[in-house]
């Protein structure tokens, strides 16, 4: 087996808003197993100056412009994904460069969306729920939302790691489910190494919204 020809196409860069390492591995390990045979290298990176978690719309719009700015400086990329579940600069950064955007938000309400009827959303904290709506408004899509539930302010890391956070997390998801959400959303990548337990746990579709928009940026590339 050949391994990936880095040569032959850009990477895809993949960009963790916030300054946390140990999310930043885990939006990593998500889209490894993308990762084909002469394919772009996913490329995982992190904006170290910026918050640990995105937790405010203040961390929002900072991050947006923080976003903008390396997505600029990397003409090498064949694609982009904003991991962040707000989707900050997205939309910024489809004016200023040529390469393909993606969002995790916009990504994983599509995923659910071709697998589903109707979605839930578990976001971190209530302040999350104001902000993802604008987003969720945007697309058009309010008509399949079944929900979005917040857990308890907890940070990003914590959403991956915390057997506290886990527990909420679950019971989120059941009161979704009870609202007719036949898929959930995980509305932070930090959520990601907890989505196969979950939906074990649940019994109907858990969507990582990092893996989701790796495999759209993967598919709009040329290689």
């Amino acid at each position: 087996m050949t391994g990936p020809n880095p040569a032959a196409v850009g990477p895809i860069v993949v960009i963790n808003p916030n300054s946390s390492g140990a999310v930043t591995a885990e939006i990593a390990k998500a889209v490894a197993p993308l990762q084909i045979p002469n394919g772009p290298v996913f490329e995982t990176v992190d904006i170290r100056h910026g918050p640990a978690t995105i937790a405010t719309m203040e961390h929002a719009a900072q991050a947006a412009l923080n976003v903008a700015e390396l997505v600029k400086a990397r003409p090498d990329a064949s694609a982009f994904v904003v991991a962040c579940f707000s989707d900050p600069g997205v939309d910024l950064c489809r004016t200023l460069v040529s390469q393909p955007v993606f969002g995790i938000q916009e990504a994983g309400i599509l995923t659910a969306m071709a697998q589903a009827d109707m979605f839930g959303i578990i976001a971190l904290g209530p302040a999350s729920v104001a902000r993802h709506r604008l987003r969720i408004r945007q697309m058009g899509v309010e008509s399949r939302l079944a929900g979005e539930l917040p857990l308890d302010n907890v940070s990003a890391e914590d959403a991956g790691s915390c057997d506290a956070a886990y527990q909420q997390t679950l019971s989120r998801g059941k009161e979704l489910r009870e609202m007719g959400a036949t898929a959930l959303i995980l509305g932070c990548a930090g959520f990601s190494p907890r989505r196969e337990q979950l939906q074990n746990a649940l019994g109907i579709r858990v969507v990582d919204p990092v893996k989701a928009a790796a495999a759209m940026a993967l598919g709009a590339v040329d290689f």
